[in-house]
């Protein structure tokens, strides 16, 4: 058997039949309240979105919503792979797709490449400038004689 109910315009609670009051406006419009609290707060014209235990004022401040809605799914963005300014992407992926062990070996020939280059240079600088200490450093100068230097070519 189904009970035929109301809903309280102030708390928006049911009322079931045998409760509760019908209160005709005066542009007679009827408006059911489930208790004397809510027939006092209307007759009060208080907003039923400003007190906190009315739905009103929980469907406002987001609260229950738990039960009825479920959480939103976020989708996960997925990931492009973009060629880079030295590298097209097929050259990539080619990298990627490499044993690690050929990557390292390929890296330390390079790394004994520069080393070998650097030894080279070293050998050709030392034997230009002969045996002159520190001949790649600047000698240290006074910050005063710096700025006699300066104040004299301004003018």
């Amino acid at each position: 058997m189904v009970v035929n109910t109301e809903l309280c315009a102030m708390s928006e609670y049911r009322i079931y039949p045998g409760n509760g009051k019908l209160f005709i406006r005066r542009d007679g419009k009827p408006v059911f309240l489930g208790s004397s609290k809510s027939y006092s707060l209307t007759l009060q014209r208080k907003k039923p979105a400003k007190l906190v235990w009315t739905q009103a004022w929980r469907r406002l401040h987001k609260k229950d919503l738990a039960e009825t809605q479920t959480k939103k799914r976020t989708r996960r963005a997925n990931k492009v792979a973009r060629a880079v300014v030295g590298l097209s992407l097929d050259d990539i992926r080619k990298k990627a797709s490499q044993k690690p062990e050929f990557r390292t070996a390929q890296r330390d020939a390079a790394l004994k490449e520069v080393k070998a280059r650097k030894a080279s240079n070293k050998a050709k600088g030392a034997s230009r400038s002969g045996s002159a200490a520190g001949a790649g450093q600047k000698t240290k100068v006074p910050k005063t004689v710096l700025r006699n230097k300066r104040s004299n070519t301004q003018r």
